[in-house]
């Protein structure tokens, strides 16, 4: 018979792959959206309500998919809300009408809500010095953004954007079948059902919960924000052809999900407030620099009017959001240390309200960057917007964990 320790592996391998296909499905606007874009002629704020829409409903159902998680079991759950997404995955490619797409992207975006299904049920098959690095390696399917900038841009070239929905419908079915193959169930991991779920929601009077829901509001909303919109932005700011635009893309989407392992490392090692600082910081700085618009001024010199232009190329650029995606991949994980420390009854509810801020932050945020656009005409007013999202995040957390710190005496760190 097959001990919890030999289930462990399979358990995280399968549900990381399966992880990694939702969210590849999650993202599939921010490649097919720029075809769609076109066909339509949307504009900034339609774009950017059309690539958001799925990360609503991934988000809404983050609570009570933790829920059901913590009462049935992640294995059951995490099969169930697969097979939900094939059909209509697959009758994306077959819509015609801007709202066709907004509805059938309700219902495609209920893969995104599986991360609260998954990081529950592979943390539980952990001993508690090994869930920050477990739930790491499972949050690396993040990476599925990654994927679908390989994937998606290739398909659309070769057989035009509407075998996209198909060929991830197929993916979407042979993966939930080999899920349910290769992972296994403990009715131990299940919360007794003498636990109401008024005492499991309990949890969110508690101001250290809605501390977490703000960081990763920007460590994970922000990073599928971006996600949705960096290839329409290397394509309209320096105009990148869809495939090389997706690869560009890529450079922030794959560190920002296959490092979550390496965070969850880190976490463990030395702490979820350590790394969570430091991340924030690092975003920062690399926010004021991206903020900083494409400018020409002329200046009066003693030779007569002189010209300058400051801007970031696309290298610099991309390297700043490649620094950038590494950085929340480490603080995705740190935040799910907290949890993991502070909540370890309760993973499953905590999960799923952390996952709902940050998934609301991914769904908000590409609205509002649209919005900015239509109003400013400044493309790189969506890091400006993130830079003081940021700033609430340090602020909060100087506030509340740093500053109670000590620097001189017997508890010093």
């Amino acid at each position: 018979m097959a001990t919890q320790g030999d289930k462990q592996i399979p358990v995280l391998v399968m549900s990381t792959i399966a992880f990694t296909i939702c969210f590849a499905v999650w993202m599939v606007f921010a490649v097919i959206g720029i075809p769609i874009r076109k066909a339509l002629d949307l504009n900034a704020t339609q774009f950017g309500l059309l690539t958001a829409t799925p990360v609503l409903t991934g988000s809404l159902v983050r609570v009570p998919l933790g829920l059901w998680t913590d009462r049935y079991g992640g294995r059951i759950v995490f099969f169930l809300l697969m097979l939900s997404t094939v059909i209509p995955i697959w009758l994306l490619s077959y819509a015609t009408e801007y709202w066709h797409f907004l509805v059938l992207g309700l219902f495609v975006g209920l893969a995104g809500g599986s991360f609260s299904v998954g990081t529950p049920y592979v943390a539980r098959w952990f001993r508690k010095e090994r869930q920050g690095f477990a739930m790491g390696v499972f949050g690396a399917g993040n990476s599925g953004a990654a994927l679908t900038k390989f994937v998606a841009p290739a398909i659309v070239v070769a057989a035009g954007w509407t075998m996209v929905p198909k060929v991830y419908a197929v993916a979407m079915l042979v993966t939930a079948a080999a899920f349910w193959l290769f992972t296994a169930s403990d009715p131990a991991h299940q919360v007794g059902a003498r636990v109401t779920w008024r005492e499991q929601l309990a949890a969110m009077r508690d101001p250290k919960v809605w501390k977490y829901c703000q960081y990763y509001s920007i460590v994970f909303g922000g990073y599928v924000a971006l996600a949705l919109w960096m290839v329409q932005y290397y394509v309209s700011e320096y105009g990148f052809d869809i495939r090389t635009a997706a690869l560009l893309a890529a450079c922030f989407s794959l560190p920002g999900g296959v490092l979550r392992a390496v965070g969850g490392w880190m976490s463990d090692r030395w702490g979820a407030h350590t790394v969570t600082w430091w991340v924030l910081w690092v975003s920062w700085v690399c926010l004021f620099l991206l903020s900083y618009p494409q400018t020409d001024f002329t200046i009066t010199t003693v030779s007569g009017p002189k010209t300058f232009h400051i801007g970031l190329d696309v290298w610099t650029f991309t390297a700043l959001l490649f620094v950038m995606g590494m950085a929340w991949a480490f603080g995705k994980a740190s935040v799910f240390k907290y949890i993991a420390n502070d909540y370890p009854g309760n993973i499953g509810v905590i999960s799923g309200i952390v996952g709902l801020a940050g998934g609301m932050g991914g769904f908000l945020l590409p609205i509002l960057f649209g919005v900015l656009v239509d109003l400013t005409g400044v493309r790189s007013s969506c890091f400006m917007l993130l830079y003081g999202v940021v700033w609430v995040s340090l602020i909060w957390m100087y506030l509340t964990e740093v500053r109670r710190i000590e620097v001189m005496g017997p508890r010093a760190v």
